[in-house]
């Protein structure tokens, strides 16, 4: 049973992969060799050593990588470790043998190719994430580092991509290098919206007086799912132990219905007590997939 439950999982993570490997591929190949662009992480580690000594970079990226994918295998686990050696391979021989089109030639503008080499290569990398694996062997490293220094991952990526931003333009000059910086953040953003949820969803927290309007109102007039946390109304500083229970009423919204919800509240209690957070991903419950604004 336990193997019949893996398999669609497993070929899952298998397509995820490949997607990630091609369009991985595709940046690399097809943007950024044939402009000498760079980027952070391992692959502008291997991008920068292919531009100073003309190694070719099918070959430079998986060696690059072996040191985090062996990290990986201590530091996560050693399914995660075999699954990035693989995909770090498959790139190798996808950037050495697959025909990638050279579509930049005639482009004038180069931030064209910084901006959509960045979405692919962060398409690429969020795939493979998405597949259980890493093309980009830095966030091992961080979190090698992190474990030993204390310092937060992102100032830790932040850190070493500084210093091969550092390197670029000492050797290359401070354009090339605002391009990378520029490249690099089109990727992470690219792979926090992949790997994060495509789908964004707002949680709301509401504590009224009027709850059970409100609970009526989210669930029976605009079919919404509901949570009820049990709290206590007060504790103002006038009258601090005068309290009174009450039911703190919790739901989950798209960010389209933000505007809606807190109309709706507004209007069976103006001094209802509203805040809301963002939800990367949700799934399960009642959530509407369809919604009418």
């Amino acid at each position: 049973m336990l193997k019949r439950l893996s398999l669609p999982h497993n070929v899952e993570d298998l397509i995820y992969t490949l997607l990630g490997v091609l369009s991985a591929g595709f940046a690399l190949r097809s943007l950024f060799i044939p402009n000498h662009f760079l980027d952070g992480g391992v692959t502008g580690l291997s991008l920068l050593l292919h531009e100073f000594y003309h190694w070719p970079l099918s070959i430079t990226i998986v060696v690059a990588n072996i040191p985090f994918i062996l990290m990986g295998s201590f530091l996560v686990n050693k399914k995660f470790a075999w699954k990035t050696f693989l995909s770090i391979v498959l790139l190798g021989i996808c950037l050495q043998y697959f025909p990638y089109p050279n579509v930049t030639q005639g482009w004038s503008s180069l931030i064209l190719v910084s901006i959509f080499g960045g979405f692919f290569l962060g398409l690429g990398i969020g795939l493979g994430m998405r597949g259980g694996c890493s093309i980009d062997g830095i966030e091992v490293l961080a979190l090698y580092t992190w474990r030993k220094v204390g310092f937060t991952m992102s100032e830790i990526i932040m850190a070493l991509n500084a210093a091969i931003f550092l390197i670029a333009a000492l050797a290359f000059g401070l354009e090339k290098a605002f391009y990378a910086m520029l490249t690099y953040y089109v990727a992470t953003r690219t792979i926090d919206y992949i790997v994060e949820g495509i789908e964004e969803y707002t949680g709301v927290t509401i504590i009224s007086g009027k709850s059970e309007d409100i609970k009526q109102k989210l669930a029976l007039e605009m079919g919404r799912g509901i949570t009820i946390y049990k709290g206590e109304r007060g504790f103002m500083k006038e009258s601090f132990e005068v309290s009174h229970d009450c039911d703190i009423v919790f739901t989950v919204i798209t960010r389209l219905e933000v505007r809606k919800l807190k109309r709706v509240i507004e209007h069976i209690d103006p001094r209802a007590f509203v805040f809301t957070h963002t939800i990367k991903e949700a799934a399960g419950g009642v959530l509407k997939r369809h919604h009418g604004h």
